[in-house]
C-alpha cells in the first residue's frame, strides 16, 4: 500500500480512537485494534479533531464576538468532538492519585466510573484554565492566527500522549492502553517530531513571539516529564486514564504559557 496509504489508515484509526468522528470502514479492514504504529499519526489526528473548534474560533474572532464566549464555545466543541474522552481520563486520574492510599487503591479508584471530589475539582480547573487562557489570547490574534494557535496546542498535546504512553510501562495488564499495544519507537519519534514541527509552524504563522514559542515548548516538556514522574510514583506506570490526563495537562500548560507571553 505504501507509506501514504498506511499513514492515512493510521490517521483514521487515531481519529476513531481519540474522538467520536466516524471514519470510513475501509481504514479498519483487517485491523486488530492495536495502535503500536498508528500513534505516529496522533498529532495529525489532533489537528483534524481540533479543526472544527479552530474554524469556529476564527469565525467568532472575525465577528468580534466576546472572547470569553468564544473560549467557552471552543472548549465545548472540543469536548463534544472527543466525547470528553480526555476529560474522563483526567477525572479518573485525579480521583485515583488523590484518593488512593497506595498503588492498588489508586488503580481501583481509577476504574470506578463515578466522579469523586478530586475529579470534580480537576475538571472545573481544566475547563476554567483553558477557557481563561483562550479568552486572554484570542483577542491578540487575527482570526486565522487564533485558529492556528488552537491547532498548535492540539498537535502538541497529542504528541504528549504518545510520549507519556511510550516512556512508562503499563500500570495494569488488562487496561485499554495495554491492550492497544506499546508504541513502536519509530512511531513515537515520528509523533514527537511531527507534533513539535507542526506546532512550531502553526505558532509561527499565528505570529506568536519568540518568548511565547520558547515558553510554550518549556511548558510542554516540563508538564510531560513532571506528570510521568508522578504517575510512576503513584501507580508504577501509565494507563489509558493517565494518557488522557496528559493531553489535558499539556493543553492547559501550553495555552497558559501563551497567555502569559503573547
Amino acid at each position: 500500500m505504501g507509506f501514504v496509504g498506511d499513514f492515512c489508515d493510521d490517521v483514521a484509526r487515531s481519529i476513531g480512537f481519540l474522538s467520536r468522528i466516524p471514519m470510513p470502514a475501509r481504514h479498519f479492514e483487517g485491523y486488530d485494534g492495536r495502535l503500536s504504529r498508528a500513534v505516529r499519526a496522533f498529532p495529525f489526528a489532533g489537528l483534524l479533531i481540533a479543526l472544527p473548534s479552530a474554524a469556529v474560533a476564527a469565525a467568532l474572532v472575525a465577528l468580534h464576538v466576546s472572547s470569553l464566549f468564544t473560549a467557552f464555545v471552543v472548549v465545548a466543541i472540543q469536548a463534544l468532538v472527543t466525547g470528553a474522552l480526555h476529560e474522563d481520563g483526567l477525572g479518573d486520574t485525579a480521583d485515583g492519585f488523590g484518593g488512593g492510599r497506595d498503588r492498588e487503591a489508586a488503580l481501583t479508584i481509577m476504574k470506578d466510573s463515578r466522579i469523586g471530589t478530586y475529579a470534580a475539582v480537576a475538571l472545573i480547573l481544566s475547563f476554567g484554565l483553558r477557557v481563561s487562557a483562550l479568552a486572554s489570547i484570542l483577542p491578540l490574534f487575527s482570526p486565522l492566527g487564533a485558529g492556528m494557535a488552537i491547532l498548535g496546542a492540539a498537535a502538541l498535546s497529542r504528541a504528549a500522549m504518545v510520549w507519556h504512553w511510550s516512556s512508562l510501562p503499563p500500570a495494569r495488564s488488562g487496561g485499554v492502553a495495554a491492550s492497544a499495544g506499546e508504541p513502536q519507537p519509530a512511531a513515537t519519534r515520528f509523533a514527537l517530531g511531527s507534533g513539535l514541527l507542526a506546532a512550531l509552524l502553526l505558532f509561527y504563522l499565528a505570529q506568536v513571539p519568540a518568548p511565547g514559542l520558547v515558553f510554550a515548548l518549556a511548558a510542554f516538556l516540563a508538564t510531560v516529564k513532571g506528570f510521568a514522574r508522578l504517575a510512576m510514583r503513584k501507580i508504577g506506570g501509565q494507563t489509558g486514564d493517565t494518557i488522557g490526563a496528559t493531553q489535558q495537562l499539556t493543553e492547559i500548560a501550553v495555552l497558559g504559557a501563551l497567555a502569559l507571553t503573547v
